[in-house]
């Protein structure tokens, strides 16, 4: 008689894993810590239940006293505790490096882009002491310059859309901006070629 292997865990189980070890905890304006998780991980729906419990517990490891291996052992897929772990901050490695390091992991990057939206969001930020709210601004706009080149545009609605539709505009921004230095980049590189034909 073959032993069962265990069963994957599930979203629920996942969301009420997250939840529990997220109890008690309030974010910068205040609301339960879980509302954020909740709000990153249905921004990531749209890519399935992998991404989805990697939202629920994307800063289960860096905030509360859950591990990798904690989660590996509750049966969490490894792919998912990885992700988990390219987005946790690192002691000692700057902000803007940890952003640059997520965006070598597509799904990692997904990720990100969610916790990032739902940060950004103006009803939350307009709660924040004006000198915070645009410190963190700031800091969110800058993160959203390296994240957003390492996304499809269409993933990128897909979670803002979502999150925080506030942002749509700024998407449509970036990709005019990058549309029209990709035609900059094409024009400069035809050129030299185009006027050697003409010599010819």
């Amino acid at each position: 008689m073959h032993e069962e292997l265990p069963t994957a865990i599930s979203v629920d189980d996942v969301r009420a894993l997250a939840e529990l070890a997220h109890a008690g905890q309030v974010d910068k304006i205040g609301t339960a810590y879980f509302t954020h998780v909740q709000a990153v991980a249905d921004g990531l729906a749209p890519f399935g239940d992998d991404l989805v419990m990697a939202g629920l517990l994307h800063d289960v490891v860096e905030d509360t006293d859950w591990t990798a291996e904690r989660l590996l052992a509750a049966r969490v897929p490894a792919r998912v505790v990885a992700i988990v772990e390219a987005v946790t901050n690192q002691d000692g490695v700057p902000y803007e490096d940890k952003i640059r390091r997520i965006t070598r992991d597509p799904l990692a990057t997904l990720v990100k882009i969610a916790d990032n939206a739902h940060n950004s969001r103006p009803d939350r930020a307009a709660q924040l002491p004006p000198a915070k709210r645009e410190r963190l601004a700031a800091k969110y706009r800058a993160a959203r310059a390296e994240l957003w080149p390492a996304a499809r545009r269409s993933d990128i609605a897909a979670i803002v859309r979502i999150v925080n539709p506030a942002l749509l505009a700024e998407l449509d921004e970036h990709v005019a901006r990058t549309s029209a230095k990709d035609a900059g980049s094409a024009a400069g590189s035809t050129g030299p070629a185009s006027a050697t034909s003409q010599k010819g």
